[in-house]
């Protein structure tokens, strides 16, 4: 699962009282820029194992801070509540934390057993990285069909809109497609925080343009 993490964004930033599109992006993927940050320092760990899965051959043998249930909740809180501070909202707050916290769900989707509930065995995943057939349209749905519920109502510009989808398109087909590294490297990360940082950017674009803003 790489952009229908940001499908329950565009599903929050439908409601009146949400935070700004590219924050609640930032909370989709928190737990995936914290995971990135921890493999450079080595305090968790992936490697490079072919035929892990069909779809994806990165082991993530050792995640436990970010993606165990526990390690979730606790980003969505911290999250929320920073949201709710400095917005002075309780439910932009709320649905923030919520979004951080959809992304461990998602995740057990798609992930071969190496998901938590606190950090130790057992290890939990439903798997659909093996069923590529199943896998990929339902990630396009449930991300496009969300972007098309979140324009229905916010009315961004049709220009920054297919740059935002353009590019969540793009980086999955790299993500599904592109050349295998032959193992994890300072890169790895790297790429990773490019692929959210202008994912982020064309959001931040989409929320600029929203009309619904400008007709209030």
């Amino acid at each position: 699962m790489f952009i229908g993490h940001f499908a329950p964004a565009m599903i929050a930033a439908r409601h009146k009282d949400a935070p700004s599109l590219p924050v609640l992006f930032i909370g989709a993927q928190l737990v995936d820029w914290a995971f990135f940050g921890l493999v450079l320092t080595g305090i968790e760990k992936m490697r490079v194992t072919p035929g892990i899965s069909v779809m994806n051959p990165m082991d993530l043998y050792h995640m436990p801070y970010t993606h165990s249930l526990l390690g979730s909740a606790v980003f969505a809180i911290l999250f929320g509540g920073l949201v709710s501070l400095v917005s002075k909202s309780r439910t932009a707050g709320i649905l923030s934390a919520l979004v951080v916290l959809s992304h461990w769900f998602l995740d057990l989707l798609v992930h071969v057993p190496d998901l938590t509930l606190a950090g130790s065995p057992p290890k939990l995943g439903l798997g659909l990285w093996n069923h590529p057939l199943i896998e990929m349209p339902l990630e396009l749905l449930l991300t496009f069909g969300s972007l098309w519920l979140y324009a229905k109502v916010a009315k961004p510009g049709t220009l920054p809109l297919a740059v935002l989808a353009g590019v969540m398109l793009l980086f999955q087909a790299v993500n599904w497609f592109g050349p295998v590294e032959p193992e994890v490297t300072t890169g790895t990360s790297l790429l990773a925080f490019v692929a959210f940082g202008l994912i982020t950017l064309a959001a931040w674009w989409v929320y600029r343009s929203e009309g619904r803003k400008q007709a209030g």
